[in-house]
């Protein structure tokens, strides 16, 4: 079978799409850094791809507020042909500005049933600043929490990278949590426990060391009821190798990074 193409979907400001491309491309997909304005141009180009991707970075300068104009332009120009490729046996990733452009747009939580919905002044939750007020970037650990998200199959825990100012996910009430869960949508949580320089799992005594950006549930990812989306605010694209790791000497780490097998499970999938 022809290997999956991946469409690595870019707009002014975003500064992760080559390094997003070059994790599909390692795992086995043929990726595209396509310009949103490209595919605007021509939106049927759309349906030559398995899986559309919206990578990390600061789409138009999070200006009005990180990935609202990106998702703004999905859901008005684009809305149709997005549509149709949710509809489809297709996947879609969303990494840090793209989890919040595709939170803000609707594609997340509600996925493919959820997508025509016009009012987002209602919507189920977003993203916002983080509770420190402050950009932060370090490493976390992360539970996959139950999800039978595609990229998430076969991973329990993993560590990875943030570098976000808006990571904190906020619900419109408690109920859509509960919600979440039932739906099996909680995709990732930020663990109470680190791995240590030693190897060893640690308890974090301080919710903030855990939990950095505040998000409720500790939710550091969301799937849609078809577990064919997935949302997340940590880079898995930069952990694809063992050396990336801040700990990878004294943790003797070799081969392949933990962000290595999120990008080849969406591969994988059109085995």
């Amino acid at each position: 079978m022809a290997a999956p193409r991946v469409c690595v979907l870019r707009a002014p400001g975003t500064n992760c799409d080559l390094e997003t491309a070059f994790a599909f491309n390692s795992c086995g997909g043929v990726a595209d850094a396509v310009h949103l304005y490209r595919l605007i141009e021509r939106p049927a180009m759309l349906d030559d791809y398995q899986i559309l991707c919206i990578p990390g970075g600061f789409s138009y300068g999070d200006d009005i507020g990180a990935g609202v104009v990106f998702s703004s332009q999905l859901r008005s120009q684009l809305g149709d042909v997005v549509q149709q490729f949710l509809t489809a046996d297709k996947l879609v990733l969303g990494i840090c500005n793209g989890f919040q452009t595709l939170l803000k747009a609707g594609v997340l939580p509600y996925g493919a049933d959820g997508w025509g919905k016009s009012d987002r002044s209602e919507a189920d939750a977003t993203l916002t600043w983080n509770h420190n007020g402050k950009y932060t970037a370090r490493w976390v650990h992360l539970k996959v929490a139950g999800s039978n998200n595609v990229f998430l199959r076969d991973i329990d825990e993993l560590d990875l990278p943030i570098a976000h100012a808006e990571g904190r996910l906020v619900t419109r009430s408690e109920s859509i949590v509960d919600k979440w869960r039932s739906q099996r949508q909680i995709a990732l949580q930020y663990a109470p426990w680190a791995r240590g320089s030693d190897g060893a799992s640690h308890p974090l005594n301080d919710r903030w060391d855990a939990n950095p950006n505040g998000a409720v549930a500790d939710i550091a990812g969301l799937s849609d009821p078809s577990g064919r989306v997935l949302g997340l605010m940590p880079h898995p694209e930069r952990f694809l190798f063992a050396t990336q790791h801040p700990h990878w000497t004294r943790l003797r780490l070799e081969g392949a990074g933990a962000g290595y097998k999120l990008f080849q499970n969406g591969v994988n999938y059109f085995e």
